[in-house]
């Protein structure tokens, strides 16, 4: 009689560095199903150490309450939290949010039969220890060359969030209006007060949004996604 050797024992295991396709990577990852998050990114594994409550988890928290905000008042749009992405054959990762405009609302993503995302979310976040992380590098580049349209960085360490958008193939730092607020292009009305959020001053925060949800400008927006209802 031949024994047939369990599944995780004929599957290598993935590994922080390895270099591998996206299907030996997913093939990898779903047979070692205790896994919370590893990422492909530019054909290498990333496989993230345990995060921290201050650096990560709560500016995390923050990030979410935001865009949770802005999905509950806008039809058509969706929010994730730390989903897989099939951006292209060298790049799975699983961003801390993305905010996408929904397929059937004229979205640019598609969602496969098993339910993945699949293509570049209209709006990805990624919480950043600090500008050494590669958020800032190799993830940006996968994102770019992919067509997100905007991509937000916080790099909680040092202090500072940087919101880039996209325009003619190149990422470009959007600009703080007089009152120090950064307005999405993608998303009118997803306003957000950086140095509010910096300060964890999250009613503020709070406030920003809701004027940007009452514009005009996200009037407007909601229209023309339920158009497509």
């Amino acid at each position: 009689m031949v024994k047939t050797l369990p599944q995780h024992w004929t599957i290598p295991l993935l590994e922080n560095g390895d270099k591998l396709s996206l299907y030996e990577f997913e093939r990898r990852y779903n047979a070692m199903p205790n896994l919370k998050k590893a990422e492909l990114i530019e054909g290498i594994v990333y496989m993230p150490a345990a995060l921290r409550f201050r650096s990560h988890g709560q500016p995390h928290g923050w990030i979410i309450a935001w865009l949770g905000t802005y999905e509950a008042a806008t039809l058509g749009v969706a929010l994730g939290v730390e989903p897989t992405v099939r951006l292209d054959l060298d790049n799975e990762p699983q961003p801390d949010a993305v905010l996408l405009i929904n397929p059937e609302a004229g979205g640019q993503v598609r969602l496969s039969d098993d339910d993945y995302i699949e293509g570049a979310p209209e709006l990805i976040v990624e919480i950043a220890a600090s500008s050494v992380a590669i958020d800032l590098h190799a993830k940006k580049q996968a994102y770019r060359r992919n067509g997100v349209k905007e991509y937000i960085v916080w790099q909680v360490l040092d202090q500072k969030l940087t919101w880039f958008y996209l325009e003619e193939g190149e990422y470009l730092e959007l600009a703080a209006d007089s009152n120090g607020i950064l307005r999405s292009q993608v998303f009118p009305g997803l306003w957000l007060g950086v140095a509010e959020l910096l300060a964890g001053n999250m009613q503020s925060v709070l406030t920003i949004l809701q004027t940007g949800l009452q514009s005009p400008e996200h009037v407007a927006f909601v229209q023309r996604l339920e158009s497509f209802a």
